[in-house]
């Protein structure tokens, strides 16, 4: 970080990227968004994420999305984070193609390039940019790919349950934006954004989903295993108790994790807590969950719905269950 702070200093458009486009290094921490912390292990995770989404923010901003030298700035993450760099090299890039209307190609050459094997959290990180800037989420959608677009929507939600947890979690209210499915995509997000917002407590993130109307759980749901499984923090006891919780939303949590062992494994970056996480949730590997995924879509054919293609997943894997 100090490496792309002092080229930014020494390097005027980027000086005027930074000024227009930072985060502050603080925005992050949990003591900055008023998380609630009841363990310190776990909050330490949470930064550890949050520091690695920032860094690979500030990358493409110094870079101006420029492949050789971004990828080379996203190599010093770890590769278990790696993933959470390009989420926000990906936020970074969409936001830089929305203030450049003369040059919009950033994050299509991102996507086929650097993040090609990352291409799920990237569509995410998209997302963000889409929540901060407040875009037009339909015309937004259409310039994506039509399965992982959805995926920004997720972003969305994601973002608003980070930086407005008090409006977006405790409030429950969604954006007026939204339609059709676009609500459903948001909640799923939402429920990502509860793993960190609850700083990976379990019994909070249950309690938390518990409270919202019955029919926005699934998708709350889906959302949190997801995220307990491709993020971490919490272990075996812990997650037994989230999936416990989760009692007739279970598949829906095993769907979660499964698109976390597929956005793993494509993107060749195991970890051991993904591994842990479908172990719990789904009675499968993650290389196994990561197949149902792959197998599922396969099902729907050619023009795939993604909606369709989640509860291809969730039927699958409630079929499995012991």
């Amino acid at each position: 970080m100090a490496a792309a702070l002092q080229q930014i200093r020494n390097d005027l458009p980027a000086k005027i990227r930074h000024r227009l486009l930072a985060i502050a290094p603080d925005e992050t921490s949990v003591r900055k968004r008023g998380f609630p912390v009841s363990d310190a292990r776990r909050a330490r995770r949470i930064e550890e994420i949050g520091t690695a989404f920032a860094f690979g923010y500030q990358q493409a901003l110094v870079t101006n999305g420029a492949t050789g030298p971004l990828t080379s700035g996203l190599r010093e993450l770890p590769a278990a984070n790696l993933g959470f760099g390009i989420e926000g090299a990906a936020m970074a890039l969409a936001m830089l193609d929305y203030v450049t209307p003369w040059n919009r190609s950033r994050i299509e050459s991102f996507l086929s390039h650097v993040a090609h094997r990352h291409v799920y959290v990237a569509h995410i990180g998209v997302g963000w940019a889409i929540a901060r800037m407040r875009g037009n989420v339909s015309k937004a959608l259409r310039r994506l790919d039509p399965l992982l677009g959805w995926l920004a929507v997720d972003g969305i939600g994601f973002h608003e349950g980070y930086f407005h947890w008090p409006k977006r979690i405790e409030r429950q209210s969604v954006p007026r934006r939204l339609t059709g499915y676009q609500k459903r995509a948001f909640d799923q997000g939402l429920g990502r954004s509860l793993w960190f917002v609850k700083v990976a407590d379990c019994r909070s993130v249950a309690e938390t989903v518990d409270r919202f109307p019955s029919a926005r759980r699934a998708d709350l749901w889906s959302g949190a295993g997801l995220a307990a499984a491709y993020a971490g923090g919490a272990d075996r006891s812990e997650l037994e108790i989230l999936c416990d919780r989760a009692g007739a939303f279970r598949a829906e949590l095993a769907q979660g994790a499964a698109f976390a062992a597929k956005s793993r494994q494509r993107a060749g970056n195991p970890a051991a807590h993904t591994e842990l996480a479908c172990r719990v949730f789904c009675d499968l590997g993650s290389g196994d969950a990561a197949a149902v995924t792959d197998a599922a879509l396969d099902a729907i054919g050619p023009r795939p719905d993604y909606e369709a293609w989640r509860q291809h997943v969730q039927r699958h894997i409630e079929a499995n269950f012991s």
